[in-house]
Formats: C-alpha cells, sequence, structure tokens
C-alpha cells in the first residue's frame, strides 16, 4: 500500500518538481549541482515506500496497550509507561542529535557533487594543464567531509537505536520477573507472565521501530521542507490567455535588470526599439553588459525595472512555452543536449517537422556539414555534443534558433568559434531572419557581423551611450572630439565592411 502512495506521489508530483528544477536559476540563487530538488524528492518517495510511516502509524495503538496492561495488573502498566518515559526520551535525544548532522550531510553531498559535475565538465583543461593531482586533492578532502558526516549521523541514529533495543529486551525481562513474582505471591494467575511480557513488548514495539527509522523522517521532514519551499517560491501558474504571433515590433523600455537573487543590477535605463526586418548589433568592452541586456531581452534574468514588449505584450503576459517558439536564442556558452542532431534542432519536440528541422539547417548553411556526419541527422552527439567540434556546436545551435522561423532571434557572440566559412554562413543566416521579417539582436565582439546589421547599440558599464543607424552611431563616436572616450576608441578600431568598403 505505502509503495503505491509514494508512486501516486511521483505521478502526481514529478512533472512539477522538475519545471521547478528548471527555472530555479533563473529565480533564486542555486547552491551546489543544482539537483538538490531531485534528491529531496527521492528522498521522500523512499521514505514513504519503507518502514518508517508502518512505525508512525502503530504509535497511537500505545495508550491502548498500556490500558490493557493496567487491566492485568497496575505493576505492569506501571513498567509499561515507564518503558514509554524512557524510549520517549531516547526518541527525543534522536531527534536532537540527528537533525544538524542531516541537514549538514545533505550539503556536504551536494557540494561535494557539484565539484564532481564541475570536473567532469572541464575533464579537457584539468588533463591538459596538469591539474588532476590538485584536483583529486580537493575531491578527497571535500568527500572525507561528507564521510565524516555521514558516519557521525549513522554512528548517533545506530548508537540510539541499539540502545533503545537493549532497553526494550531489559524491559521485557523486568516485565517477566514481576508477573514472575506477582504469581508467587498469589496476585495474579501463571498467564501474565507470558500475557504481560507479550504486551510491555508490542506496547513499546512501534517506540522503538520510530527511533530506528528516526533518521529517515529527519531526513524526509527537511527535504519536504526545501521541497515546499522551491514550489512556494516557483509557483506553477496558469497558462495566460494565448496571444497571436508577433509580427511588428520589439521594444526595449527603461529596462534594469541582474542575475537571479542578485543584489546589484548589471544593466539599467537601456531603451530601443527595432521593426520587422530589422539587425541590431550591441558592442562595447567586456563586461559592459552586452549579454546582461541578451538575457534580459529572453527573459533569462527578471526585469526590475521597464518592460521589454513583443508587439506591445510585455514578457510575463506570455506563457513560456508558447513564447519560446517566437524567439530563437544562441547563447554565448553553447549546450547542446544528448540527443540527435534533429533532436536538438527542432529542440525536442514532441511531433518533430523533417522539413523544419532542414529548413533550419540550411538557413544556418549547416545542412552540408551535417550530412558529412556519420549519420547524418541522426548522429547522437552525446552528452553537452562532446563528439562535435566548438565550431560545429556552435553552426548546430544556431540552426536551433532559427528552428521554426522564430520572430526575434539573439545571438549572443554566435561568430567566437566560426572560421571563415563560418561567418559567411553567420551573415547569409542574419539576412534571412531579416529577409522573411523577423527581427535579430547580434552580440558581436568581432566586426564582421556588424556588415549585415543596420541598428548599432553601444552598453558602457551597464548602460546605453548610444543607438541609432549603424553609419549615424559609428561616424558619432568617431568625431575628434569623441575620440578621448574608451568606447570610441574601442569603436574606432572596429573594421565593418559596408557595400565592400572598410569604415573606421
Amino acid at each position: 500500500m505505502l509503495v503505491r502512495v509514494a508512486g501516486a506521489l511521483d505521478e502526481m508530483m514529478n512533472g512539477r518538481v522538475f519545471r521547478a528544477l528548471i527555472k530555479a536559476p533563473l529565480k533564486v540563487k542555486i547552491g551546489g549541482d543544482g539537483l538538490q530538488p531531485l534528491r529531496d524528492f527521492d528522498q521522500i518517495r523512499t521514505f514513504l515506500s519503507g518502514m518508517g510511516p508502518t512505525a508512525m502509524f502503530d504509535l497511537p495503538w500505545l495508550p491502548f496497550y498500556i490500558v490493557i496492561c493496567f487491566l492485568f495488573h497496575p505493576a505492569i502498566g506501571y513498567i509499561a509507561i515507564g518503558g514509554s518515559l524512557v524510549l520517549a526520551i531516547l526518541t527525543f535525544l534522536t531527534n536532537q542529535g540527528t537533525r544538524t548532522l542531516s541537514k549538514q550531510q545533505s550539503e556536504a553531498a551536494n557540494m561535494r557533487n557539484a565539484f564532481a559535475q564541475s570536473s567532469i565538465r572541464n575533464s579537457e583543461v584539468i588533463h591538459a594543464m596538469g591539474m588532476a593531482g590538485t584536483m583529486a586533492e580537493i575531491w578527497d578532502r571535500k568527500n572525507g567531509e561528507y564521510r565524516h558526516i555521514t558516519r557521525q549521523a549513522s554512528d548517533v541514529g545506530n548508537g540510539y537505536a541499539t540502545l533503545s533495543k537493549i532497553f526494550r529486551i531489559a524491559l521485557q525481562s523486568a516485565t517477566l520477573a514481576t508477573g514472575a513474582i506477582l504469581v508467587i505471591q498469589g496476585q495474579a494467575s501463571s498467564g501474565i507472565i507470558i500475557a504481560g511480557s507479550i504486551l510491555t513488548s508490542r506496547a513499546l514495539a512501534p517506540v522503538e521501530a520510530a527511533i530506528g527509522n528516526w533518521r529517515g523522517f529527519v531526513s524526509a521532514q527537511q527535504s519536504w521542507g526545501r521541497l515546499a519551499n522551491l514550489l512556494k517560491t516557483i509557483p506553477d501558474m496558469p497558462a495566460p490567455l494565448a496571444l497571436a504571433a508577433p509580427s511588428k515590433q520589439v521594444t526595449v523600455e527603461g529596462v534594469a535588470s541582474g542575475p537571479p537573487a542578485g543584489q546589484r543590477l548589471v544593466i539599467s535605463d537601456v531603451s530601443f526599439g527595432l521593426r520587422a526586418g530589422s539587425a541590431l548589433g550591441v558592442i562595447g568592452f567586456s563586461a559592459s553588459g552586452k549579454s546582461s541586456l541578451a538575457r534580459a531581452m529572453m527573459g533569462i534574468w527578471p526585469t526590475v525595472r521597464g518592460s521589454i514588449r513583443l508587439d506591445g505584450a510585455a514578457l510575463d503576459q506570455w506563457d513560456g512555452d508558447a513564447l519560446g517558439r517566437h524567439i530563437g536564442y544562441l547563447p554565448q556558452d553553447v549546450e547542446l543536449f544528448s540527443g540527435t542532431v534533429a533532436q536538438n534542432i527542432c529542440r525536442f519536440a514532441k511531433e518533430m517537422s523533417p522539413e523544419a528541422v532542414v529548413a533550419a539547417a540550411r538557413a544556418a548553411r549547416v545542412h552540408d556539414l551535417i550530412l558529412r556526419l556519420p549519420n547524418g541527422y541522426e548522429t547522437d552527439i552525446g552528452e553537452g555534443g562532446a563528439a562535435l567540434s566548438a565550431g560545429q556546436r556552435q553552426r548546430i545551435a544556431l540552426a536551433r534558433a532559427l528552428y521554426g522561423e522564430p520572430f526575434l532571434v539573439v545571438l549572443d557572440e554566435p561568430n567566437s568559434n566560426l572560421d571563415e566559412e563560418g561567418e559567411r554562413a553567420l551573415s547569409a543566416a542574419i539576412m534571412s531572419v531579416r529577409a522573411r521579417g523577423g527581427i535579430v539582436v547580434v552580440i558581436a565582439h568581432r566586426s564582421g557581423v556588424l556588415a549585415v546589421c543596420d541598428f548599432v547599440l553601444m552598453m558602457q558599464e551597464g548602460r546605453m551611450i548610444a543607438f541609432g543607424p549603424k553609419e549615424e552611431v559609428l561616424a558619432r563616436v568617431s568625431r575628434p572630439e569623441a575620440t578621448r572616450t574608451p568606447i570610441a576608441e574601442r569603436v574606432a578600431q572596429l573594421k565593418v565592411v559596408v557595400d565592400g568598403n572598410a569604415a573606421e
């Protein structure tokens, strides 16, 4: 029965927990490897399907058995009450001794797993730069801390469980001795010796079982607390009214934004508008706020002030999945998922359209590259696209961003890993989006991609300092009186090819 209850809870809650898990990094500060909500849910399910709840269900019968002991003889009843009080004290001590250790154990496991994942993700750097020994020492230290806390928690929990078992056996012997004395004195029949012992043992068995399972109970309780807090922080909101597909404009109105749960704003007072068929190049020094602006436009970072609108509708007026069909995003750090090339391009859609997948690949000029892979579109790229080169991952991720012909396409340094052929393909992809009436925003660190943009926005220290048609903005910051500013020096170094001519 309890296994079925745990299974029903899993069916009811697993999707909700997973949705909160993938939204959590966008809403709150996440520690460790970010998978603690899944471990918490597993802990709750494991506890519910084990012996812990059975012990809790038996506890209400304790007063009934004690009353029966009193009916046999008051002495037997007092022994049962005394034993219950001692076991209650042991239960309290078990709770006090394991609660803090259980929390520390969970935190240590979380940090240990996060370090292991980080090491696997950066294995190439570790081996190339001779860091394996150092990383192994750090792992030994973190794993040692986890083992030490786990051993402490086990010692405390098992120690009290053993003590309660010894006490219950001693109490049972005392009950037998008391029954024998009562029979000798003629105060009870001989049957009370066995009956009293059985009843006392049965009365205290649930308490002993509760002590033995208390560590699991504490862990499940703490897991439920963390999970309930996460689900409260990230509620499952009903889908808003479906809106028509955007087709006219994107407006950014006085936007200020920063990382989730951050204490400071990274960008502020950014305002501009783009109409269908436009392409915007965002330039500036490193850490000037370019990528932060891209994250804010995608709704990845919260908007503290201002709004970002598609055809007049703010991003929070859209259902997240519905909005995603109208947006394409190529992040600075390209991440692909374990699966085939086609699955990654179609964003793992339930009903994949082969025609749309090929169309997106052709728009990104990566169709021929994919056909040269061992199994073409059905090539399994491995976890994170490990089977592909950095340039291949970036071009396939570009095809993913273009899948379904989204209205707004945001590309964060899309040419960082591209060769000359890839640069030409990227420029052609941007022009194709513009030609079909879409809008492209490109975070540019290399100047070649600016040739296909008709607007330029300049960021400096988290603020927009210039926006407008490309030629006007570049000419304005390149004037002699403007060359004293750091951003002007940066722009003066850009060589933008426009109609075959180099413009400084």
